[in-house]
């Protein structure tokens, strides 16, 4: 089924190749509108992206009702386009709502694709983010760094300004290509904050006793906002595959696009041929 014939009560767009199996993609932010994914550096010339437009993103309108309960949505998508087990993509934020998906779900999930996790919350493995910093001298890297210790917004506009910011602290380089990266994909406040309401006290325990598919984790070495200590703890907690990709921040389909696209469809490729040999 196309998503242009599903009745939802969020977006959802669609790329790649028509009545090939749909992988579910899910954004960042979070709660960022998902066009800063684009293609995932090319990835929907071979595999059918289904992207998700959580609540809160500007094409889905609302407010999340936090990355927990949001689960069900992704739930409901895959019921809605008559899948029995889903492939799921995420990043950043994405990622706790993908894990909420396999914890609550956990018949629906047949493999994840984590990109650039946020991983202490769920390790507990201190952020060293600081020692990826230390080699920035970028002027605009450093004032984006202050930001991003600083700055506590309490207005959407002043929120929408931090982000912008803060962005060349996000990216390994700041270069043109970063720079038109970072201006897509709108975020909001309200948007953000409702993605961390009613979130159970014990949504970590839950997660790290669940049995979680197969999974991969794709780091990137220069990724300030993760560090790398968290996310690779992160892939041993999940049991999971970890491709750590080097010289690249937090939005490694743009910067490390090859590397990316290698990682993501080697992946693919294993789980999806394991999936059609299931009975």
């Amino acid at each position: 089924m196309r998503v242009d014939d599903l009745d939802l009560p969020f977006a959802v767009t669609e790329m790649g190749p028509s009545g090939a199996d749909p992988v579910i993609v899910l954004p960042g932010g979070p709660c960022r509108g998902p066009e800063y994914l684009s293609d995932l550096a090319g990835l929907d010339s071979t595999r059918r992206l289904v992207v998700l437009h959580p609540r809160g993103t500007p094409r889905s309108g609302g407010l999340s009702r936090g990355w927990w309960q949001d689960a069900d949505d992704v739930a409901a998508l895959a019921d809605a386009l008559g899948m029995d087990t889903a492939h799921l993509i995420a990043h950043s934020a994405g990622t706790r709502l993908a894990l909420a998906v396999a914890t609550r779900h956990p018949h629906l999930v047949r493999s994840l694709t984590l990109v650039t996790p946020p991983a202490s919350w769920l390790t507990g493995t201190a952020h060293d983010g600081a020692s990826i910093a230390l080699d920035r001298t970028d002027p605009a890297v450093a004032e984006a760094l202050r930001a991003l210790e600083q700055e506590d917004p309490a207005t959407d506009d002043a929120f929408r300004q931090a982000f912008q910011r803060q962005a060349p602290a996000t990216y390994a380089h700041w270069t043109e290509i970063e720079r038109a990266h970072a201006q897509l994909g709108a975020v909001s406040l309200a948007s953000a904050m409702a993605w961390f309401d009613g979130i159970p006290a014990d949504a970590a325990e839950r997660i790290r006793a669940a049995p979680i598919p197969p999974t991969l984790v794709i780091g990137g070495s220069l990724d300030y906002l993760t560090g790398v200590k968290p996310v690779v703890d992160y892939a041993a907690v999940l049991g999971a595959r970890l491709a750590m990709i080097e010289d690249c921040g937090h939005y490694p389909w743009i910067e490390q696009p090859e590397a990316f696209l290698r990682a993501a469809e080697d992946w693919l490729s294993m789980v999806l041929a394991s999936s059609s040999e299931v009975p």
